[in-house]
């Protein structure tokens, strides 16, 4: 044991419950049974509590991840001397227990594997398609991403009673249905992947811009949901060539959170970004994945976006980017998945390459739609596409509007700093 005077033992804790807590659900609840998800959840949580307990003296341990494990072992063991139900295979599954890999160090490559594939059969029985795809989400961030319901619910912007009915419905549909704790066959596993791939991409995109909370950048989220699609992309079943896509997807855009935000927490645009600071490791095996994704003949809407985020990170400055490029490519996107905020992303690239009058005009046929009327960064839009155009007034009444619709910091500032820029603009105008 390492004895430290004051350790961060809440830090600490919090830190390897994000890594951890995913592995041992999943383990527990295949030796469990996936009817038993709820026991597996509180005995990795009693886990938690015990680390909470007991390092709050000063004593962390030299491997604490092994810590968490052996004790979650120990609690599940004592969950089989108190359960009346468990009882009759309380010899199996402790022999089973015993000889499981995560509960000891994996000495081999099998072993680890083994863990992994764990993780995999909760990732596909998280996104079962007897469950609503907001009961998917809530499962997936519950128990392989560690997260509480009170993060959940504010990742979400509901109450904590209704994230805790979800995921009690989730729970009991699944234990009613008698799913198997398994990744489907290869002929089964197409319709569920789709599934998969589309609850981690809504993981990824709460980390890269948080819906709430103090940040703009979540970043547990977004690396919990690289780690599970490196599972997806290193799997014979499941690393197809649109699981490729999205791991490419996640890996281009993670690779600019270095720049994303100043020392400060405000909004960097990407003129503004360093591009030095940009990591460099992440954006050559984006690249490499994507080089992958393109073996398929079908193309998806993560091939486009990862394509996307390519062009920006290929860009050695923002003057040299290719928005000719990037425009083709969301022409393309829109083609695929005509959604309101694909457009709206659509019309800054098209400022770029016809200017700000035609991405106006075509900002507001996105408009009429009316689907994005609550939503800041379509009045953001607005008001930037006015401000070029040298509409001070309209720009600054978009900027006031978006300033209504967003609680995050670091937005707030950045539409505040545009506001200041429309007072300055206006008034050197008037004065000149």
């Amino acid at each position: 044991m390492t004895n430290q005077p004051e350790p961060d033992v809440t830090g600490v804790v919090e830190h390897l419950f994000r890594q951890e807590a995913g592995k041992m659900v999943a383990t527990l609840t295949g030796i469990f049974g996936l009817h038993n998800l709820a026991l597996a959840e509180d005995v990795v949580q009693e886990a938690l509590l015990k680390a909470l307990r007991q390092w709050s003296f000063g004593a962390i341990p030299e491997n604490p991840a092994a810590w968490l494990m052996q004790v979650a072992k120990n609690q599940a063991l004592d969950v089989l001397r108190r359960h009346a139900r468990l009882s009759k295979k309380k010899e199996e599954i402790a022999a089973t227990m015993q000889q499981h890999p995560a509960f000891g160090a994996p000495a081999s490559a099998a072993a680890a594997d083994e863990i992994k594939d764990d993780q995999l059969r909760m990732i596909f029985a998280c996104c079962h398609p007897a469950l609503a795809q907001e009961s998917q989400v809530a499962l997936t961030l519950k128990t392989l991403c560690g997260l509480s319901v009170g993060e959940i619910a504010r990742a979400f912007l509901v109450g904590e009673e209704t994230i805790a009915k979800r995921l009690t419905r989730a729970r009991q549909r699944l234990k009613q249905s008698g799913a198997p704790f398994e990744i489907p066959e290869t002929n089964e596993v197409s319709a569920r992947l789709a599934t998969v791939q589309e609850v981690l991409y809504l993981v990824f995109n709460e980390g890269y811009n948080a819906s709430h909370g103090p940040d703009l950048i979540r970043r547990d989220l977004s690396e919990e949901a690289i780690r599970l699609a490196r599972l997806l992309a290193q799997h014979s079943i499941t690393k197809t060539p649109a699981t490729c896509a999205l791991l490419a997807l996640f890996l281009l855009q993670a690779a600019r959170f270095p720049a994303r935000t100043s020392t400060e927490g405000e909004i960097l645009l990407l003129e503004e970004q360093d591009r030095t600071s940009w990591d460099q490791q992440l954006i050559a095996e984006g690249m490499a994945y994507l080089e992958r994704a393109a073996s398929g003949e079908k193309l998806s809407s993560f091939h486009l976006q990862a394509g996307i985020a390519a062009c920006h990170c290929a860009s050695a400055t923002y003057a040299a980017t290719d928005w000719a490029q990037i425009l083709s490519l969301y022409d393309d996107l829109v083609r695929l998945n005509n959604s309101p905020v694909i457009a709206l992303n659509r019309a800054v690239a098209l400022a770029k390459v016809k200017g700000a009058e035609a991405a106006l005009a075509a900002v507001v046929k996105v408009k009429n739609g009316g689907a994005l009327e609550g939503y800041y960064l379509f009045h953001a839009v607005l008001g930037e596409l006015r401000l070029q155009l040298g509409d001070h007034a309209g720009a600054e009444e978009n900027y006031r509007r978006a300033l209504t619709m967003t609680d995050l910091p670091a937005e707030k500032s950045f539409l505040l700093k545009k506001l200041r820029t429309c007072t300055a603009r206006a008034k050197n105008r008037g004065t000149g």
